[in-house]
């Protein structure tokens, strides 16, 4: 035993009373050793002991040893050192060696040791007089055997454990390292950033890569493990003494192989999938986005907002991109993305670096650049010859959806028809091609891509970008259009005096409100006809423009010119 020469002051009686009634421990009883001389005192005894110092075991503790004046003759506090040795195998006086036996860690004794069991008639010259009565004030601090394994104890463990640590696998995990005693002497909560390791190559003490082996994402568990698993007789050099045991209280939080593939596993898969993804479409999705320990680090939710992405192409990291091919719009599934198929070892943003990550996503829609639109007739009346046309004027009912049914709007909730002249840009090219070739009363769905919808600027509050578009349709009227190029025909032979029954006043000069009654009355005769659904007195005064050739606000005979007299015709 190694000796120290400081000067020591004994407790004052009455606070060595008030310890002994706060501790709830009897006065020293004579005889609790296995010699009757021998006097243990246990001045403190945890609730919990586990395990106690049999002959055989190694043992760290602290003692202070005074004579009976209270004189300091020695103390492990001084070399700020535990005194660390095997118990029952001579390489402590006797008294310590049986007053060690039985003691939990951090129970406190109070030993007084005859000298017989001491020093002896000897002593220890310069130190210890001969026939010296010895007190030892020891606190216990470990205790391991060399039989010992690594214990394991589970104290939580998630209902849903598909996989577990198995060699090689790499892991992140939150820790705190403490001795036997409880004392901290590291944490991953404090630096607030998982231990990332792989696990059974050598990359950890031996005791921590057997300890983790088994261990499910969100498992909890606390490993013991012995010095000769740990940092042997040297210690870390830093904050592990040698032959210390260490207890590790472990969160597991996240767990892949590098041999990992991403995994799929499907929520909901509409009963009508027509259409699944191919590389080089282009999706609208919602997703959360959590690590393995349920964490969320992000949501297309939060920001009310589709994530809207090519596929197969490279726009998303690599899991996604396969992990978003052969869905259905509607179908909702969960991709498990392992790190070296995610943001790596650096991880972004918010997510740890090696981290796995979970996408629950939800396809809302997606469609190919190539796409056209796509017809589908409900319902056809028996009589379906006259079919609509570039130029003709059509009166329908609509019903506008996403592909995941939300309405956008409806004509029939607004209690009247939309109408427009096919062909005359007044909507969407898809939809004005969807109206082709349909017959009155005739019911359809309109598929529409965005590039032949509202394209990626959607529109603002109401037309989400990039969305497919679907329109359900009835034709309610149609209305014969003019030829291409024609905003007024007539209807029968054309006056070879034309000029003549407009210049009513045969002044040689037609002025606009000449020109205007003309035509119309020639439409309301029916002799002629204006193309339906324009502003009529807009195509009127059109028509008088382009004969008013010089722009004087008349026309002469010799300006006036029929259509087909034209060099080029003139789109009016």
């Amino acid at each position: 035993m190694a000796f120290g020469a400081r000067g020591w002051r004994p407790l004052p009686p009455p606070l060595l009373l008030l310890l002994l009634w706060v501790t709830g421990q009897a006065a020293p009883v004579a005889g609790l050793g296995s010699d009757p001389e021998l006097q243990i005192e246990r001045r403190f005894v945890p609730e919990e002991c586990p395990r106690t110092v049999r002959s055989g075991d190694f043992v760290r503790y602290h003692y202070v040893g005074t004579f009976p004046d209270g004189r300091k003759f020695d103390s492990s506090y001084d070399r700020d050192s535990t005194f660390n040795v095997f118990v029952g195998k001579g390489q402590l006086i006797a008294g310590m060696d049986q007053a060690l036996v039985g003691m939990c860690v951090n129970e406190r004794r109070f030993v007084t040791i005859p000298p017989k069991l001491a020093y002896g008639n000897e002593g220890v010259s310069g130190v210890i007089p001969p026939d010296s009565v010895l007190h030892f004030d020891v606190l216990l601090m470990d205790i391991w055997n060399s039989d010992d394994q690594v214990q394991i104890h589970t104290y939580f463990k998630p209902l849903s454990c598909p996989r577990t640590i198995q060699v090689s696998d790499f892991v992140r995990y939150h820790y705190n390292g403490t001795f036997l005693d409880g004392t901290l002497f590291d944490s991953s909560h404090n630096r607030m950033k998982t231990y990332d390791t792989y696990v059974g190559i050598g990359w950890l003490i031996p005791g921590m890569d057997k300890g983790l082996l088994g261990m499910c994402v969100g498992e909890k568990r606390i490993i013991t493990i012995p010095p000769f698993l740990a940092y042997g007789e040297e210690g870390d050099g830093k904050d592990i003494p040698g032959q210390a045991s260490l207890v590790f209280d472990v969160a597991l939080l996240d767990l892949h192989n590098p041999k990992d593939s991403i995994s799929i596993e499907n929520k909901l898969v509409p009963e009508n999938c027509e259409r699944r993804s191919q590389s080089g479409d282009f999706l609208r999705y919602h997703y959360n986005g959590t690590l393995l320990d349920g964490t969320l680090f992000d949501s297309s939710y939060s920001r009310n907002r589709t994530f809207d992405t090519y596929i197969g192409q490279g726009y998303v990291i690599p899991g996604m991109d396969e992990g978003l091919l052969g869905v259905c719009i509607g179908e909702r599934r969960r991709i498990v993305v392992p790190p070296h198929l995610g943001y790596g070892e650096e991880g972004r943003g918010n997510i740890p670096g090696s981290a796995v990550l979970v996408f629950d996503i939800h396809v809302i829609d997606f469609h190919n650049p190539s796409d056209s639109i796509s017809i589908t007739s409900h319902y056809k009346p028996p009589d379906c010859s006259v079919l609509s046309k570039k130029g003709d004027y059509l009166k329908y009912h609509y019903n506008a959806s996403l592909l995941d049914g939300t309405l956008l709007d409806s004509t029939w909730s607004l209690g009247r028809t939309y109408n427009i002249v096919l062909g005359s840009g007044q909507v969407v090219l898809g939809m004005d091609l969807g109206l082709r070739e349909m017959c009155v009363g005739e019911r359809r769905t309109v598929i529409v891509p965005p590039h032949l919808g509202y394209g990626e600027a959607g529109v603002d509050g109401e037309v989400p970008g990039s969305a497919v578009l679907v329109f359900d349709i009835e034709l309610l009227e149609l209305v014969a259009g003019l030829p291409e190029g024609y905003m007024f025909i007539w209807n029968g032979e054309v006056s070879p005096n034309l000029f003549e029954e407009i210049d009513k006043d045969g002044n040689g000069e037609v002025f606009l409100e000449e020109f205007s009654e003309y035509i119309h009355t020639q439409v309301a005769s029916g002799k002629g006809k204006l193309a339906p659904g324009f502003d009529a007195e807009m195509i009127v005064k059109n028509m008088f423009t382009n004969q008013d050739r010089n722009g004087d606000g008349k026309v002469t005979a010799e300006e006036f010119k029929l259509k087909d007299q034209e060099a080029k015709h003139d789109e009016l």
